[in-house]
């Protein structure tokens, strides 16, 4: 054999062992996308702090249809038994203790809400593994407690989701009546978040829990508030933009500042964007 073609087969070997370990490498990365997908979209093992809202509060607890500890916390207006309900659902890294879900509540009932907050599968020691479907119907028990328990009608509830809280918002919103939708930094579809971290995988193909916004706001009829932060890394403001495009009218958009985690606290206008879209729909004075 020449040394010309001994040496083009060693450079064919190592090209070979090279395309091993990439597609060894790659095959990984497909295999920890798949097995973390849970601990990646839900961050449930954030633990719940010992913050809790002003008074008047109450925590109400029951079993989950997977038998697991349902949670929800209860804000009430002091004295104003015919106030507006709101339906507020948290995001991925927060459970319904964090010091910027209290901030939310505590907000709301300064403009005159009730608020309800149902804590998710899996978060805060409830029990249970969170998923997509899951922590959707932990959204609904909410809706449905005020509905049913609470005899609140639905021209008086507004549903409000933050981050991952959005996406459960569409679901719940998409599904029974409301009187407004309030989004706060909501993408339209995780694929298309995971898509941006993890450009070389087939994540559709891959995720089991899409949150497919974008698919299901055309079954939301109520008026929306779409809240995002030009600033916001997480979830990118082209992202909320183009949910708003999907979402029938009555609709608004409106750039807050403070980024994905505190335009809650960093906007000082932020709160008077939600009062006048919801005086506008005469839920408050």
């Amino acid at each position: 054999m020449s040394s010309t073609s001994s040496q083009g087969a060693r450079i064919a070997r190592i090209a070979a062992a090279v395309l091993a370990v990439v597609l060894l490498v790659y095959l990984g990365g497909i295999g920890y996308l798949i097995a973390g997908e849970t601990s990646i979209v839900f961050r449930a093992d954030v633990a719940g702090g010992s913050l809790r809202p002003a008074a008047p509060f109450e925590q109400v607890e029951g079993r989950r249809d997977d038998g697991s500890r349902q949670v929800t916390w209860i804000m009430r207006q002091p004295g104003a038994g015919d106030a507006p309900w709101v339906v507020f659902l948290h995001g991925n890294g927060a459970p319904i203790s964090a010091r910027l879900n209290i901030l939310h509540y505590e907000r709301l009932r300064q403009l005159g809400l009730n608020v309800i907050a149902p804590e998710y599968r899996g978060y805060a020691g409830t029990g249970g593994v969170p998923s997509e479907a899951g922590v959707e119907r932990d959204g609904l028990s909410a809706y449905e407690y005020l509905v049913r328990d609470l005899h609140v009608a639905p021209a008086h509830i507004v549903i409000f989701g933050w981050s991952l809280g959005s996406a459960v918002a569409v679901d719940v919103a998409a599904h029974v009546p409301e009187a407004a939708v309030i989004l706060e930094g909501a993408p339209s579809s995780l694929v298309d978040i995971g898509r941006i971290r993890y450009p070389f995988f087939p994540i559709r193909l891959l995720m089991r829990n899409p949150f497919d916004s974008v698919t299901k706001i055309g079954r939301v009829h109520a008026p929306v508030l779409f809240l995002h932060s030009p600033e916001d890394a997480v979830v990118p403001i082209t992202e909320g933009r183009r949910l708003f495009a999907a979402a029938h009218d009555p609709k608004e958009f409106v750039e807050v500042q403070g980024g994905h985690v505190y335009a809650v606290e960093r906007d000082p206008q932020f709160f008077s964007y939600v009062r006048s879209f919801l005086a506008d729909r005469g839920l408050l004075r």
